[in-house]
């Protein structure tokens, strides 16, 4: 069992066998953890570092699609850009200017800078180094969030999951290129399930294929999902979500679906 904070406590391998029974996922469901030192990361057993300059896209690949658990710090990116989501250096004026990204992702100057200050990111200073490492491993105790990789269609099942009680309307946004702070930097910062279109990055150099999205979101969000994702196979609502027939008589499905429990 792996202790949370506020005294919850999740089986993370479980929970991962869970998700991957009701969404047949082909992903590696991973976690993500920051540390306040270099030193408390290195202490993460079966740790591997980086010996070449990459992405964080590329980090999060290692886990997800190699089972790597890895371990960084701001010398091991590639520049401020993944640095600054993830809190391991300065959201300063000249980052905020987003001077490289004119012409080349943005027409103006001023375009630029917008998307820049659009960006959901961890405030810098708190943390050295961060973790990504296979959910079931264990290895983080506990992650700080969960990266889920899903087609549409398992992640409309998931969202479902997470609306089971407790109702609330999802409302996520999208910034185009750096989606990484859609998804893991949207959800260090607030804590809340946080849902991304990965960008062009993450699928060139993180290797994202073209079918998937991302779900970052806390271990007891994550847990609270797959509550609901149960109750609701138990009601006949499940992936793979079965075509019924676009000329099909809906009378039949639909009384299935909706007949008194």
């Amino acid at each position: 069992m792996q202790q949370a904070l506020q005294g919850e406590q999740f089986d993370l391998p479980a929970m991962v066998a869970d998700l991957n029974n009701l969404l047949r996922l082909k992903t590696t469901v991973t976690g993500m953890k920051l540390f306040a030192s270099a030193e408390e990361m290195a202490a993460i057993p079966k740790i591997r570092r980086p010996t070449a300059i990459h992405t964080t896209d590329q980090i999060v690949s290692m886990a997800s699609r190699l089972g790597w658990t890895v371990g960084i710090t701001a010398a091991d990116l590639v520049g401020a850009q993944c640095r600054a989501v993830i809190g391991l250096a300065p959201q300063d004026e000249k980052w905020l200017a987003g001077e490289n990204y004119v012409g080349v992702w943005h027409g103006t100057a001023e375009d630029a800078a917008k998307r820049q200050q659009a960006l959901d990111v961890v405030p810098h200073g708190r943390y050295e180094a961060l973790v990504v490492s296979p959910l079931a491993s264990g290895r983080l105790d506990p992650p700080d969030i969960c990266l889920v990789y899903a087609t549409p269609g398992q992640m409309i099942i998931l969202i479902n999951g997470l609306q089971y009680t407790g109702y609330k309307k999802f409302e996520w946004g999208v910034v185009g290129e750096t989606a990484c702070a859609d998804s893991w930097g949207r959800a260090l910062k607030t804590g809340e399930p946080s849902l991304s279109l990965p960008c062009y990055a993450e699928r060139r150099y993180g290797g994202v294929p073209d079918e998937e999205m991302l779900m970052a979101l806390k271990p007891a969000h994550l847990a609270k999902a797959i509550t609901g994702m149960k109750a609701l196979a138990k009601n006949g609502l499940r992936y793979p979500i079965a075509p019924y027939g676009i000329q099909s008589d809906v009378r039949a499905g639909m009384g299935v679906s909706y007949a008194k429990k």
